[in-house]
């Protein structure tokens, strides 16, 4: 990637931006205003920031500096913005571990020792082995934030692709270790992006982009191959598997079964509005070059291989069965069979892993989860017994492993990692964190309320024991609702300092997400999206009116898709919240498909070439619906210049915008993070931006001191 086509190398350069004086106590940049317009279905939409889209150029960088000088000096002086950030790192600081993975004699696993800004990938021989370092990614940068995005071995175990991904781009590079001596193999494989890594042979299956012309964080990326590269080979003679032209925004993603008998082919078109996927194999049995179709046509249903059983292919599916189903697909006789029925709880996003010789399904019963076991003819043998309510995950192994890992996790909960032995049922903790806090000084409650047509939605409350219900607890409202993402219980130890400071978080499962199945998911799409908002509202209400918070005392806070849902329901229902912050935020919703992989989200969103739908992004647009006389509340923009799944033009467009309408006093600030994407790319950038996002929340509810908190 050439520093030169980012923002990056961009905000070091020196420059002055003229100040305009607003309402408030802030100095706003001025952004330029043009007079750019765009017709849509005979509706005339302006689009004066449309230049804030360029990541390249110059004047782009000098707003991205002017307003990054305005928004630290703002916050550089909150008294208490060093104490939050101090606390956020001492309760951070805790070895963290990934469940063990079996390859031979071989257990492979990640760990950070606690503030390390990147998890350190280790092996040992045996549980009982010394660790020994396989990739340190902190040492492949020097500011610790080119990450380890891909770790896949050979079947034998003697090489792995290693994916490494800089400065938070999604854009990886593979390279080749041959696990002997750690060294990597000559060849580099660049411009990967949505891959699996499918080894076969002497080599493996991957997806890859060509060479983006224009800026490679922001241009569209189109014609998805699929490449096979043999080792000890330039990526120049990688052979081209598949692709197709004729369809440019579809994904075509390969994978193989466990004996790499199969070769699957995955194929989507989220691009033209279909949620599922297209499914082919190629049976290496056969000797046959060509692929054969399970499910020939791209539909709205998803075909997912969980494993194969002989001739026949496992496949988690949610046709006809919203809640997801299990089947066979019998590559012989090319019929299915049921083999796990769809029960009335949902298959939760896809957890279906297979170990052992046995099927480990999770379901999601209101939000939280159940795992049942099965064998490959379908018949369900035992239930793993979890330690609370919360939220499990792994299973996933080898054909011979005797015993598999988990990790289960919820609020309170510090992620533990259990071995479940296959053969007696029974789990044993195998590894438990520390933190410094004590789970038992806290609660969570699940509630439900009502929203706008009667709908009952759930949502989890977390808190101190003992508070009192008078409207004056500062409370942070999360949600997300979309993309059939479920938002189940989970811990992170940097929601722990805002709850040590009387704070209630509360997170909403909204419509759009997987909690329920596909018809809830359905029920936050497109012409229903509205759903999603007056979820939120109703949220914000039940928390009002039960009295746990007020207007004055409540925060709202999502990210990428969530943060869309801040900005919409900002625009809204601006009375609800005392702050707001709208993260890497999808915020114009008439161009969003025209950046990177956009595209990909019209099956979510619907898309403005469409008239109907046009009509109802419109509707809701975060950057279309600032108006002018309305009271926001205090706004904290958060993105980065490395984001190049939501491109930070959608957070510079929509900031220049409402700085320019909103004249009350409230700040409408922005953080740009540098070398950092949709994610923060290290622990110490994920540190820095909750501090100064608590902060910001703090403060503007009128909070001028925080607990000292005695650390143990």
């Amino acid at each position: 990637m050439h520093v030169k086509n980012s923002i990056r190398l961009l905000l070091m350069l020196s420059s002055s931006v003229a100040l305009a004086q607003s309402n408030s106590s802030l100095e706003y940049p001025k952004a330029r205003k043009t007079d750019q317009t765009d017709t849509y279905h005979g509706t005339t939409v302006a689009d004066p920031y449309r230049w804030l889209e360029d990541d390249r150029s110059a004047e782009t960088a000098d707003w991205v500096k002017a307003e990054n000088k305005v928004t630290f000096d703002y916050l550089s002086q909150i008294p208490y913005r060093r104490q939050l950030q101090d606390r956020l790192e001492h309760i951070y600081n805790y070895p963290k571990y990934s469940a063990p993975s079996r390859k031979g004699d071989w257990f492979y696993f990640s760990k950070n020792d606690g503030l390390q800004n990147q998890s350190v990938l280790y092996r040992q021989k045996g549980l009982d082995g010394k660790p020994e370092l396989v990739i340190d990614p902190n040492k492949l940068s020097t500011d610790g934030t080119t990450r380890l995005g891909a770790f896949s071995l050979s079947k034998d175990g003697n090489y792995a692709v290693v994916g490494l991904s800089k400065g938070g781009s999604d854009w990886q590079e593979y390279q080749i270790m041959d696990l002997a001596t750690k060294q990597y193999l000559p060849e580099k494989i660049e411009w990967v992006k949505v891959s699996g890594i499918a080894w076969q042979g002497n080599g493996f299956y991957y997806s890859r982009y060509p060479k983006p012309e224009g800026s490679a964080l922001a241009a569209k990326n189109e014609n998805h191959q699929v490449f096979y590269h043999a080792l000890h080979t330039p990526q120049s003679t990688d052979r081209l598997i598949y692709e197709d032209p004729k369809n440019p925004q579809r994904f075509h993603i390969a994978s193989t079964t466990d004996d790499e008998r199969f070769l699957l082919l995955t194929v989507s078109d989220r691009g033209k509005g279909k949620d599922g996927n297209a499914l082919f194999y190629m049976d290496a049995k056969s000797g046959k070059k060509d692929f054969s179709p399970v499910i020939n046509e791209v539909t709205d249903f998803s075909y997912g291989v969980v494993d194969n059983d002989g001739d026949r292919l496992l496949i988690l599916t949610n046709e006809k069965a919203p809640n997801s189903k299990v089947v066979a697909f019998d590559t012989k006789t090319k019929t299915f069979s049921t083999l796990i029925a769809e029960k009335p709880e949902p298959i939760a996003e896809s957890s279906v892993s297979a170990a052992g010789g046995k099927l480990f399904v999770e379901y999601s019963k209101d939000v939280t989860s159940s795992v049942l076991v099965f064998n490959y003819a379908g018949k369900q043998e035992t239930e793993i017994k979890l330690p609370a309510i919360g939220s499990a995950g792994g299973f996933g192994g080898e054909k011979d492993d005797k015993f598999v890992f988990y990790t289960f996790t919820s609020f309170t909960f510090p992620p533990t990692i259990y071995r479940y032995d296959i053969a007696t049922h029974t789990s044993t903790v195998f590894r438990a964190p520390e933190v410094d806090f004590t789970p038992t000084d806290y609660e969570t409650k699940q509630v439900f309320y009502t929203s706008k047509d009667g709908t009952k939605v759930p949502m989890f409350l977390t808190y101190r024991k003992g508070i009192k219900l008078d409207g004056s607890n500062p409370t942070l409202l999360y949600g997300y609702g979309g993309f059939n993402i479920s938002l189940p219980p989970s811990f992170n130890p940097l929601r722990i300092p805002f709850l040590e400071q009387g704070g209630i978080y509360a997170q909403a499962n909204l419509r759009g997400g997987s909690e329920y199945g596909e018809k809830w998911h359905e029920q936050g799409m497109k012409l229903k999206k509205q759903n999603v908002f007056d979820d939120f509202i109703a949220a914000a209400e039940y928390l009002i009116a039960q009295k746990y918070t007020s207007p004055a005392k409540l925060a709202v806070q999502g990210g990428s898709n969530g943060g869309l849902l801040v900005g919409a329901v900002m625009n809204q229902r601006p009375d609800l919240f005392r702050v707001a912050i709208p993260q890497v935020g999808v915020m114009d919703m008439l161009r969003f498909h025209k950046f990177t992989i956009g595209w990909n989200w019209i099956a979510d969103y619907g898309s403005s070439d469409n008239a109907d739908e046009f009509k109802a992004l419109y509707a809701y647009s975060p950057i279309h619906n600032i108006k002018a006389g309305v009271a926001y509340p205090a706004t904290l923009i958060t993105t980065a210049d490395h984001d190049d799944r939501v491109v930070p033009a959608h957070s510079f467009k929509y900031t220049a915008t409402l700085q320019e309408v909103y004249k009350g006093n409230n700040p409408v600030l922005i953080r740009i993070d540098t070398n950092s994407g949709h994610g923060a790319s290290n622990t110490k950038k994920n540190i820095e931006t909750t501090a100064d996002i608590y902060s910001f929340i703090f403060w503007n509810m009128g909070i001028k001191t925080l607990k000292e908190i005695a650390s143990k």
